[in-house]
């Protein structure tokens, strides 16, 4: 008995009445494929507008963190002042970033942005201001902390932006397109700083140059924003969405990420990796009294991360997308560890260059598959709220971080000095003991986290439209969770 012809699906593209040929057959299945296109959110002209000016912004204040790492330092030799620097940006952080969120999903995100961009010019300008004087150093930190809530305010708004400037088709590609640009302007940034610092020393005796320039670029990151079309700053509201008091408003975002288990998993992973692991705020104590190096080589070790991450983001953006997400996520943040412990040993500039390039490029493979999540899984209506909490996890991991470290490391210098080392050798044995410490609780903190939310270890494909509910939570059914954030904006 014959077989009947298998079911062919009808085509709107050929008559009805002619029988396909061959090479007709061959060429509608070529064309039904999805080919990756590398280069999808930048085809978008709000996107790339958008790109432009936050590139500048970031630059510019690259340049300033570096200019304060370095004249805090040089100033007073003193571990303390690198903390009161982190600390004084993570104060904002914790009492505004919520308040923040609230406010990003009830007013314009574009005007917000503009106007949190232009007091942030006028607070640069302040330090250049400090700094050609030969200011009080307590002024530039309080000014410092000024600057950090008024960033605080705007966070954001500017990352619930950005899924409107794209479709969610393109989303991906354009988390992976930000890391990409963010990144090149943070390798840009700290390069130009280390030569800024040594040609404004000889012209201005003072660090009033980068300070300038940062002013310059946050201005024009407000004056971009102008063109970028008011439909991308509104927020859709669901009519079904209960109204909430002004506690509840607050919370909800906390509720949000505890409740989808995957996004939480992911906050908490990169919150204690680079809490325990973060280096960055020790780059000056390593530069002058370890590797013994001058401001243009601290400027490439600054920007040495940024070099690695932008390669990595690069490579994630011309191939296909992630199909074991969590795991890669999980061995990238252990390699970041691994990259930090050899930093902290390393004695050889070369060494330290190529690891803080590790670090950049493993730490990048974490920051596009949470921000993926975070943006993709979250209504429109709370990504300004689920923002801020982010942003609290990012923001408490990079200053607490540095306050850590700062503190750990004059901890150990001064324990050092107790049981009998020189004050050359305290100065050295600290630092090193509390970058490869760190390094070491981060690799911990890769077990623990694989072993408390396994729904991490086993996520696959960044396709959220096709993640179920219960993949995403650990528990069925349970309220804010992922059906209704996982469809398309």
């Amino acid at each position: 008995m014959s077989q009947p012809p298998a079911y062919e699906p009808p085509d709107d593209n050929r008559p009805a009445s002619s029988a396909p040929t061959e090479s007709q057959l061959e060429t509608e299945a070529i064309g039904s494929l999805k080919k990756h296109d590398p280069y999808a959110a930048l085809r978008f002209p709000a996107y790339r507008l958008f790109s432009i000016g936050w590139m500048v912004a970031v630059i510019g204040s690259q340049m300033t963190a570096v200019a304060l790492g370095w004249e805090l330092f040089d100033r007073t030799h003193r571990l303390e002042w690198l903390g009161y620097l982190a600390g004084v940006q993570v104060i904002p952080l914790i009492f505004l970033a919520l308040p923040a969120g609230v406010i990003a999903d009830r007013v314009d995100r574009r005007r917000l942005v503009q106007v949190t961009a232009f007091l942030n010019a006028l607070c640069s300008l302040g330090l250049a201001l400090l700094s050609y004087r030969a200011g009080s150093l307590p002024w530039m930190v309080l000014l410092v902390g000024v600057s950090a809530a008024i960033l605080t305010i705007g966070r954001p708004a500017r990352s619930a932006i950005l899924p409107r400037l794209v479709p969610p088709a393109a989303f991906a590609n354009a988390i992976t397109w930000n890391s990409s640009i963010f990144q090149i302007s943070a390798m840009l940034g700290p390069a130009l700083g280390g030569l800024l610092i040594a040609r404004s020393e000889r012209v201005f005796h003072s660090l009033a140059i980068p300070y300038a320039i940062d002013a310059a670029s946050a201005l024009f990151y407000a004056l971009i924003m102008l063109r970028i079309p008011k439909a991308t700053g509104t927020i859709e509201r669901s009519i079904s969405e209960p109204k909430l008091g002004p506690l509840q408003q607050l919370s909800a975002g906390i509720r949000f990420v505890y409740d989808t288990r995957i996004i939480f998993a992911t906050l908490t992973l990169d919150l204690f990796a680079v809490l325990l692991g973060g280096a960055v705020y020790l780059l000056p104590v390593f530069v002058q009294d370890i590797l013994h190096v001058d401001s243009f080589r601290f400027g490439w070790l600054r920007a040495a991360e940024a070099i690695g991450a932008v390669g990595m983001a690069m490579l994630i953006a011309h191939r296909p997308p992630m199909k074991r997400a969590g795991r890669s996520m999980l061995l990238a943040v252990a390699m970041f560890g691994v990259c930090t412990i050899v930093f902290g040993l390393s004695r050889s500039y070369w060494l330290s260059l190529f690891m803080l390039v590790g670090i950049g490029a493993f730490d990048n493979i974490s920051v596009v598959v949470r921000h993926t999540l975070v943006q993709v899984l979250t209504p429109d209506a709370m990504r300004g709220r689920v923002s801020a909490v982010n942003n609290i996890f990012i923001g408490a991991s990079n200053e607490l971080g540095g306050v850590e470290s700062t503190l750990t490391a004059a901890a150990f210098g001064a324990l050092a000095v107790r049981f009998g080392a020189t004050a050359d050798h305290a100065r050295v044995l600290g630092p090193t003991l509390s970058v490869v410490i760190g390094g070491v609780g981060t690799i911990a903190t890769v077990l623990l986290t694989a072993w408390l939310f396994p729904q991490l270890r086993k996520y696959g494909p960044l396709q959220p439209h096709t993640t179920p509910e219960k993949t995403l939570t650990g528990r069925a059914g349970t309220t804010g969770a992922a059906p209704a954030a996982v469809r398309p904006s």
